[in-house]
């Protein structure tokens, strides 16, 4: 797998987080690691944008971007009201295709949701990831809400013939709710789809040593981790 595209139900799920996580994981086995974000919305040209936190967190060896767009928006709206070139599925697969020369483990971090819209000609993750023909990690919520949005996403994965890895829970809360102990059982039934991982919510906040330290008990074996799906849903179960 030397290509892996990390997708959301939405935004703000978790995504770079989990993309943190798996990096750190590759890294710490020897691997080298690039991560690229095809569209940054929403950061101004000196601010830190995803990918750079992703690498900051793990240690990964590479970071690229292929374009940034101030506005915290969809990449096509956001190009559009910058005018700015949108980035395009063809360019995103070349870009990944060429780190992958270099690397061991590219890693594509997309914007908000699979089918998020990079340009007008309704170019998405999910035809960048089909032109190179990688398999894709869906990052879902943990709360009320998310047996919906993750098997709609996990349909469209399957539909357009992806390769689909698995489920993350990219913010695991602190407290969870009943709601959330219930769907790390239900999760895998509604997407028959194995469930990978979950991150601790605010992961983001950990020392980077830190991070990378505890990373692998975040991610299945899959990933390269050591987190056990049964165990942690038998500990958390209602």
């Amino acid at each position: 797998m030397s290509v892996l595209v990390v997708t959301g139900t939405g935004t703000e799920v978790g995504k770079t987080m989990a993309t943190a996580a798996v990096a750190a994981v590759a890294v710490a086995a020897g691997r080298s690691v690039a991560v690229l974000k095809p569209a940054q919305t929403g950061v101004g040209p000196d601010e830190r944008g995803d990918a750079d936190e992703a690498a900051r967190l793990s240690g990964a060896w590479t970071v690229r971007e292929l374009a940034r767009y101030p506005d915290p928006l969809a990449p096509a709206t956001a190009a559009r009201r910058a005018g700015l070139p949108p980035v395009r599925p063809g360019e995103v697969a070349e870009a990944a295709a060429k780190l992958a020369v270099e690397h061991d483990l590219v890693l594509v971090e997309g914007a908000g949701g699979l089918l998020v819209r990079f340009d007008d000609e309704d170019g998405t993750l999910a035809d960048a990831a089909l032109l190179l023909a990688a398999p894709v990690l869906v990052v879902a919520t943990a709360g009320l809400g998310t047996l919906n949005a993750t098997e709609l996403t996990v349909r469209e994965v399957r539909r357009r013939g992806l390769e689909l890895t698995g489920v993350v829970i990219g913010s695991w809360p602190e407290a969870a709710d009943l709601a959330s102990r219930c769907n790390l059982a239900d999760l895998p039934v509604v997407t028959r789809a194995p469930l990978l991982g979950a991150l601790p919510a605010g992961a983001g906040a950990y020392a980077p040593a830190d991070f990378r330290a505890a990373a692998p008990g975040w991610l299945a074996p899959v990933l390269g981790g050591t987190w056990d799906a049964e165990a942690f849903t038998s500990s958390h179960a209602p």
